[in-house]
């Protein structure tokens, strides 16, 4: 099997537990959500900077002055927090694995929530990708399962076409057998 691949991330931060995979499960991918999705997150940190700083400089003069400039200061900082760093975190605690087995997708630092999907219940995947997405390698994978969820959205995933590829080369064999929840839904 191919080397565990970290799609351009760094894994030494929160690296993904691999105790939960079984004894002869290999990983083929391992990536983290696309710098991609970062840019907004960015961007309100750079907003709440620039409104912190008016609004240290610009606050009335007068015994309201500290209080309006500490309550801008902590409005600035709530901001940063919550539309800069969570999304941060977010982001480097998100893992989508591809094993040898199945598509794992693990989310959150203190509440984790994941997802697993058998390659054999893998019905197809498609891709979607703006210009912008195409330029810097990243995109949207859909990916249609025979189990009761049947689709499934992962944005901003790196190396898109690449994943796509080695989902369907790896769910091929389990397609070729024909399984019964294939067959029995009509694929």
């Amino acid at each position: 099997m191919a080397q565990p691949d970290s799609g351009g991330c760094d894994d030494r931060h929160v690296a993904f537990p691999d105790d939960i995979l079984t004894q002869d499960e290999e990983v083929v991918l391992h990536l983290h959500p696309h710098w991609v999705s970062l840019i907004g997150p960015a961007l309100w940190t750079v907003a709440a900077l620039v409104f912190a700083v008016l609004g240290v400089f610009f606050a009335p003069g007068g015994v309201l002055q500290k209080p309006i400039q500490y309550l801008v200061l902590a409005i600035a900082l709530g901001a940063i927090a919550y539309l800069g760093a969570l999304p941060w975190l977010r982001q480097l605690t998100t893992h989508y694995v591809v094993t040898n087995h199945r598509l794992v997708i693990r989310e959150g630092l203190l509440t984790r929530s994941g997802r697993d999907v058998p390659l054999t219940w893998l019905v197809g995947s498609t891709i979607q990708q703006s210009l912008f997405e195409r330029s810097v390698g990243s995109g949207r994978l859909l990916v249609e399962t025979a189990g009761q969820r049947g689709r499934m959205a992962l944005s901003c995933m790196p190396h898109v076409e690449r994943v796509q590829e080695t989902l369907a080369q790896l769910s091929e064999p389990y397609q070729a057998r024909g399984y019964p929840d294939q067959r029995d839904r009509g694929y």
